[in-house]
């Protein structure tokens, strides 16, 4: 497992052409700073009920720049998965295609148990499926309605290693380069690693990075 310090889009310039197999990443976009501030989700909410750090925001007018680093570094015939809410969504998927991604559909991530919110409270994530070039699923019975637990007191907005294997089974073959230029927890590097993929993941953040070195020996983690 590699770890950078640095900015996703930078670093992503110094990665070659057609040198990544994967992409699973999750920014932390935008809206989730919005419902931060006004309280809808008291797992982001900086409070004396939570004890989470929080991070920079990746703003929506920096897609287009990181959008296009995908697009060139990813091999033809692979895929991309983004994590994203339903706003960021209608942000994303329009700039993808722009630069060339082919948009597959949005996978949802059900959570299992609900979570904060007014109106109909959330459940569940999505996950955007881009593809650059032409690559099958390594299992066509898998359906789009994939449900796994969320982890509860980890890091903001971490995913379960669980859900991201399930990705990445779907996705390479051992011995691919799986990246994550957003890592946060580490847990797209976790689950490559767990499943014989190079890792290779970048973030800004100082608490990320002191997450993920903690896990980065521990190949039994599943949550």
């Amino acid at each position: 497992m590699q770890l950078v310090k640095k900015d996703a889009v930078s670093w992503l310039t110094t990665l070659p052409d057609s040198s990544v197999d994967l992409v699973i990443t999750d920014p932390p976009y935008e809206s989730l700073e919005k419902h931060r501030k006004i309280g809808t989700t008291t797992r982001l909410k900086v409070s004396k009920g939570s004890s989470n750090q929080w991070f920079d925001i990746f703003p929506n007018s920096r897609f287009e720049s990181l959008l296009k680093e995908l697009y060139r570094v990813l091999k033809k015939g692979s895929h991309f998965y983004l994590f994203c809410d339903q706003e960021t969504m209608f942000v994303i998927k329009p700039i993808a295609e722009k630069v060339g991604f082919k948009f597959w559909k949005p996978i949802v991530w059900d959570k299992v148990c609900i979570g904060m919110g007014y109106h109909y409270r959330a459940r569940y994530e999505f996950i955007l499926f881009f593809e650059k070039g032409k690559r099958k699923l390594n299992d066509l019975g898998i359906p789009d309605i994939l449900e796994h637990k969320r982890v509860y007191r980890g890091y903001p907005t971490e995913k379960p290693v669980s859900l991201i294997k399930q990705l990445i089974e779907q996705s390479t073959k051992e011995g691919e380069v799986v990246i994550d230029p957003f890592f946060g927890s580490g847990a797209t590097l976790i689950a490559a690693t767990q499943l014989n993929r190079v890792a290779i993941g970048c973030d800004i953040s100082d608490y990320a990075h002191e997450k993920a070195s903690s896990r980065k020996n521990d190949r039994k983690t599943v949550s």
